[in-house]
């Protein structure tokens, strides 16, 4: 399984890939997680509003610093 995190690196952003990381870690699944600054890939998957969640090149949430159980949900 492969977990961006699409921002710029601002407190948001920053929170979302702790949260991903707790996630990761309480689901027990092995996850690479990648964190996307770059503006082009980013517009890319279409997202105009960060942090943005993608699980596997889908884009699962934009916009908002999701909680871990709310990503655990996500990868289930």
């Amino acid at each position: 399984m492969k977990i961006e995190i699409l921002g710029t690196g601002c407190s948001k952003c920053q929170a979302l890939m702790q949260a991903t990381k707790d996630a990761v870690a309480a689901s027990g699944k092995f996850a690479q997680i990648e964190k996307v600054e770059d503006i082009m890939q980013i517009m890319q998957y279409g997202v105009t509003s960060t942090p943005a969640l993608v699980v596997d090149g889908v884009v699962k949430s934009s916009g908002k610093v999701l909680s871990a159980q709310e990503i655990v949900a996500l990868l289930s």
